[in-house]
């Protein structure tokens, strides 16, 4: 599912991932029920655990505060050979602040993406909202496999810089599909020629698998874990794979797991739900028409973005600035509210002259294309590696030239992230139906927000069906993407309820939006992303919306 990165079903070929037998397990260790691959974790997992965690001072290259420790665990690239090639997945800890005999274990979150890092994530003890929890969990980030660190994947040279005149059109002409039909079979092709034996096993069935040997690596018997975005994900695929190693599991901005769903028509949703969320954000800057002058109904700001689009196209902004920079600062902005200030005054102030505002905003920093890129090519590996797409051509056509008849704005973005896919050579998935039993997983808490479009408020629903002892608190009226940790004291007494006492809300609980936010004056060149307010924990974390 796409989100705001810059680019450089039906008809579906199902292929089954490649399997042989595993290495012999330890000498006098019983074997593990279900395939190799199950033998593979339990094995790595037991491993993990005569060898924990070493963790020490954090390496300079990942830029973490003195205060953090930092280790690594080792996994095997397939756990079909567990004795076979292995890699090391970077780790990151804050040592619970209260006393010791209150400390509950570790608090292991990923950030989503999939793509993203959540080497950062200990860091949030340092915000008041996070005191609780920081007093009684150690708080633990890792970089997932090929993220960061963590056996790095890359599937074209990070120094290409984005092309300013990248159009972007709603409705593209054929000669833009061709074109960009082959940018995305050229990146296929990179992530192949790069990311060689290692691309396959980049997928969600072994981050979750990766997770139960960090699990061990930190000496916990059972797995407290939260999960944002597409974190949920496959922490639900972890929770049904093992349910008795779950000790209580929060979904944050929940995924829809439905197996037919992963990924395309889960990305075809998303695309619907942006274009909601793109008037909840018009109709904002409309309602401050005296801040930002751009007309008092979400037409006329729509109008005043169309022409601001013209101008780009016409000359770029600081000469890399073109239409789809501009469409990914907008569509930025639909994630968190508190971006809304500052990214709705660059659109004004570009339209009366002022074009720096929105080459800040719209430009990456130069030491971050790595990362951008790394984000990306794990994001494609997983999403192409987890399920089947459709191979042929005519099918992305008809199913995203329809969905652009009512959702113009990030439809065929959309469909351009996800296009590699199509041209996909390694094996596929078969999506896992994540659904337990009653009383097979202990209780677990979900959170959405009801007007999120990045992970649409359906997909937390259809969570909760698949999770029976589950409890879904939502944020009425509200979008924001990610909701723990955030300004919404009634979300964050929940969740403290929860991983704190073990006590869950109603199966279905209400919590009021927060306020929403109000116009700041901004000086000219600011490089701020949002309006001052906390940012949302998977930012905090290390999440962008490079990715989900």
């Amino acid at each position: 599912m796409r989100a705001p990165l810059i680019l450089t079903a039906a008809g579906a070929l199902l292929l089954t991932p490649l399997a042989a037998p595993p290495q012999s397990p330890a000498a006098g260790a019983p074997a593990p029920p279900g395939g190799p691959e199950a033998r593979g974790v339990a094995l790595a997992a037991e491993r993990a655990a005569r060898t924990p965690i070493a963790f020490g001072p954090c390496p300079d290259e990942e830029g973490l505060p003195r205060s953090l420790e930092c280790g690594t665990v080792r996994v095997p690239l397939d756990y079909a050979r567990p004795d076979g090639e292995q890699i090391d997945l970077t780790v990151s800890r804050a040592r619970a602040a209260g006393p010791k005999g209150e400390r509950q274990g570790a608090l292991v979150f990923n950030p989503g993406g999939p793509g993203s890092s959540g080497m950062l994530f200990p860091l949030v003890g340092i915000f008041p909202e996070w005191k609780r929890l920081a007093s009684v969990y150690d708080l633990v980030g890792y970089a997932p496999r090929g993220v960061g660190r963590s056996a790095p994947l890359s599937c074209r040279d990070p120094r290409e810089k984005p092309d300013g005149n990248w159009q972007a059109p709603e409705h593209p002409t054929e000669q833009q599909k061709a074109g960009r039909k082959a940018e995305a079979e050229a990146y296929a092709r990179g992530c192949a020629e790069r990311g060689g034996k290692r691309l396959r096993h980049i997928h969600s069935l072994n981050n979750a698998r990766d997770l139960d040997v960090v699990r061990a690596g930190l000496g916990e018997r059972k797995l407290t874990f939260m999960g944002a975005s597409y974190g949920s994900y496959f922490g639900a695929l972890y929770a049904k794979l093992f349910p008795s190693h779950v000790r209580r599991m929060v979904f944050d901005s929940a995924v829809d797991p439905s197996p037919s769903r992963v990924w395309y028509r889960n990305n075809m949703a998303q695309s619907a739900a942006f274009e909601k969320r793109w008037a909840d954000f018009r109709r904002w800057i409309a309602s401050h028409d005296a801040a930002y002058g751009m007309g008092t109904d979400e037409a006329q700001v729509l109008a005043g973005y169309r022409r601001a689009r013209e101008k780009l196209a016409a000359e770029p902004a600081g000469g890399a600035v073109g239409p789809a920079q501009l469409q990914a600062v907008m569509l930025r902005a639909q994630y968190y509210e508190d971006y809304w200030p500052s990214h709705a005054e660059a659109l004004a102030a570009y339209l009366k002259g002022d074009p720096q505002p929105l080459v800040n905003l719209a430009t990456p920093l130069e030491e971050g294309r790595v990362e951008a890129e790394n984000a990306r090519a794990v994001y494609t590996a997983v999403e192409c590696n987890d399920a089947p797409w459709p191979t042929n051509w005519q099918t992305w056509d008809r199913d995203h030239t329809r969905l652009a008849r009512t959702a113009p704005f990030e439809t065929w973005e959309n469909a351009w992230m996800n296009l590699p896919c199509a041209y996909w050579k390694e094996p596929r998935q078969t999506p896992t139906d994540v659904r337990v039993a009653p009383g097979e997983l202990p209780p677990t808490l979900i959170l959405a927000g009801e007007r999120d479009a990045a992970t649409p408020y359906a997909g937390a629903l259809e969570l909760r069906r698949r999770q029976p002892d589950a409890a879904l608190v939502t944020e009425r009226g509200a979008g924001t993407h990610g909701l723990a940790g955030g300004p919404n004291a009634c979300v964050n007494r929940h969740v403290e309820a929860y991983l704190i006492d073990g006590k869950l809300p109603a199966r279905s609980t209400d919590c009021a939006a927060r306020p929403a936010p109000e116009p700041e004056a901004q000086e000219a060149g600011s490089r701020a992303a949002g309006s001052g307010a906390r940012p949302a924990l998977p930012r905090v974390a290390g999440w962008s919306p490079a990715t989900r």
